[in-house]
């Protein structure tokens, strides 16, 4: 099992930064993908941005050149930069961290945090 615990979630005026952080504790593989997703009220979850323990990246067009996903693999933890909030960021935001077992997929979910942006 895996524990993710999200927090830095809050209210910020448009324009405004806010950064997430994500810390992953248990049975963690050294091969893994962390990421952020969002769910806005009366909308599906859509994936933020993500983060391969290797480095790579892969980011929403919505929040491209705002947003900037990071990871330090030492403490297990996963960094989400929010630059030049917009309303539409408004939403609750999840960790989540998949990896592989024998050919099976595991997804780990944090409980989320609520990320507000006010006009």
């Amino acid at each position: 099992q895996v524990q993710l615990v999200e927090c830095g979630g809050g209210l910020v005026q448009a324009g405004g930064s806010l950064r997430l952080s994500c810390a992953a504790s248990g049975s963690i593989f050294t091969l893994n993908t962390m990421g952020w997703h969002r769910q806005a009220p009366g909308k599906q979850r859509e994936l933020v941005a993500s983060i391969s323990s290797g480095g790579s990246t892969n980011y929403a067009d919505s929040v491209k050149g705002r947003f900037t996903i990071s990871r330090d693999n030492a403490k297990n933890t996963m960094y989400l930069q929010m630059n030049s909030l917009k309303l539409e960021d408004t939403a609750v935001y999840y960790c989540n961290l998949y990896q592989t077992s024998w050919g099976r997929r595991q997804d780990y979910w944090g409980q989320g945090t609520q990320v507000t942006v006010s006009s």
